[in-house]
Formats: C-alpha cells, structure tokens, sequence
C-alpha cells in the first residue's frame, strides 16, 4: 500500500503554499515518546500541554515539543527543558532561548506580544548558525518516522547545524518536512544533500525555492504569492520580499509583493481543491485537500 508521501510525490503536489502558519514558534523540549497529539500524549503534564495550546490560541504562537535526534526510550524526562522561541517576520525575526525546570513556567509568558514580535527581553539571544526542526512524529504519520528521523541522523552526523526532532509541521504528505529557523520557512520532499544545501543557504541568508513550502509568517495565499514572484524574478534574499494581503471575496485574495529593489507585483491567488482525491495522511480517507492557485501576476 502507497504511503501519503509517496501517492503525492507520484501526483507531483506542488509544495508551494503548504506550509503551517505561525508568527511565532514556541518549541520546548521534551524527551521520550510522542503520541499523536504530542502536547497532551508524552511526558509532558497533559493539563500544562492543554494549557499551553489554550494560552498560544489566537496570538500567532504555535507551540511544539523538540527533542535531539537518536534513540527514544521510555525513560524518565530531563530535569529541565530547553526552550527556543523564534518570531519570523522578514526583517523582524528573531530567536530566544533558554532552559527551564518546570516547563510550567512558560504560561507566564505573554503570548500575544510573542505573536507580535516582542520578546520582551525573555531569555538569551541565539548565536549561533540555522536551527533545522525535521518532523518525526510517527505516532502522527508513519511518514514522518520513516522519512524524518533517517533525514535528521544525517544531518546531525554531518554536523552541518543545530537540529532538533518536532512532533508536527502539517503536510506530512510532504515527508520529510524541515522548518528552519530564523526565517521560518518550511521545506518538504528533502533528500540529504537538499538539506543540507538549504541549511547552507539559510545560514547566507537566503532562501530555496526549489523545495520551500512557504515561510509561516505568512498564510497561504501569501506564501502563494511570494513564491511566484520568487520564481518569476530568482530573487532568493529571505528578507527581500514584502507583502500586503486583501481579501476580494471568498476563495480569492489580492497579494501585493515589494523587492527591497523598488519592484513590485500584483499577484491574484484563488483557493482550489486538489485533483484526483488523495490521502493527506497515512490513515485517512482521500479527500481533495485545498490548494493555493496564482491565476495572475502583474508588475506595477
């Protein structure tokens, strides 16, 4: 039986526009295994994981658990937890961390400024180079598991950047699936050497289009938008785009996209259904998921 990541690689399911949308990140980790609700199915308090999702509801914050790469028993949690919190805005973004006792602490930050984009000075600075978040969740999609985890011992063998295992990035279809931060953005179908191509690229500040499904900041007709333009002009800067999005009418946005050159388009992105009907996760019935269609580009 065809795995979902299979059937839509088979399919060739444009990755364009697919990605999660969030402002900002709130990753904390949490070791041992995950179920497919993670927040609520690990080591980690049931009722702080409700809790967390309740607080993060709304404010452009959505929290995951990370943990290191490798082997995970069943074994006691650590006694603390590393917590990285990322805003990526283009030109704004940013990566916080620190380490924490009780993961219960976290509620008392104020989620709405994170999903603004302020801090408020909470924890230290991050350093160092692109941190890859590289979906693995099994209990969630095999795909993940069987795709994610060979693709996060690579990298971390290779020792090309800081990477963590994350229990969900949406379109496990796309396996393996890669966030990275700072900029946020999301890639799918990775190979090895495409990873590690887009961690180099991150860390010079630019982004792939090739295998980008979008960068979260934005909702999916943005992200729509921009690739098109980022097709159309080759442009690869993470930060060298801008946009302002209008609704026209259900179904169907007008998404204007600025270079930092002085360019501009008018890009026009409809909402579709996805043809032939194909399983968005291993499990599920077939379904024609949406889709993010750009039916018109034009320069201003």
């Amino acid at each position: 039986m065809s795995t979902c990541a299979t059937l839509s690689r088979e399919l060739t399911e444009p990755l364009a526009a697919t990605a999660a949308t969030a402002a900002t990140w709130l990753l904390v980790e949490q070791t041992g295994p995950w179920g497919a609700r993670a927040l609520t199915e690990s080591h980690l308090d049931p009722e702080l994981g409700r809790a967390l999702e309740g607080a993060a509801a709304g404010t452009g914050v959505r929290v995951a658990l990370v943990r290191r790469p490798g082997r995970h028993a069943d074994c006691l949690p650590g006694a603390r937890h590393e917590v990285i919190v990322a805003h990526t805005a283009p030109g704004r973004s940013w990566v916080r961390r620190a380490a924490v006792a009780d993961a219960g602490e976290l509620l008392g930050l104020d989620f709405a400024a994170l999903g603004a984009g302020e801090h408020g000075g909470w924890g230290f600075e991050h350093s160092g180079g692109p941190i890859a978040l590289v979906c693995t969740n099994g209990r969630r999609d095999r795909c993940c598991a069987l795709l994610g985890r060979p693709l996060a011992a690579e990298l971390v063998s290779a020792a090309h950047s800081e990477v963590w295992e994350v229990t969900h990035l949406g379109g496990h279809r796309f396996s393996p699936t890669m966030l990275v931060l700072p900029y946020g953005y999301a890639y799918g179908r990775l190979s090895g050497a495409t990873a590690k191509d887009v961690l180099a690229s991150t860390a010079a500040g630019h982004t792939v289009p090739e295998w980008s499904r979008g960068r979260s900041y934005w909702d999916r007709p943005g992200q729509a938008a921009e690739q098109a333009v980022r097709e159309l002009t080759g442009v690869t800067g993470a930060d060298e785009l801008t946009l302002r999005q209008d609704a026209d009418g259900p179904g169907q946005w007008t998404v204007l996209v600025a270079l930092a050159d002085g360019r501009s388009w008018r890009v026009t992105v409809a909402e579709g259904a996805s043809e032939p009907p194909r399983a968005e996760s291993c499990g599920k019935a077939p379904a024609t998921p949406s889709r993010m269609d750009v039916v018109a580009v034009e320069e201003l």
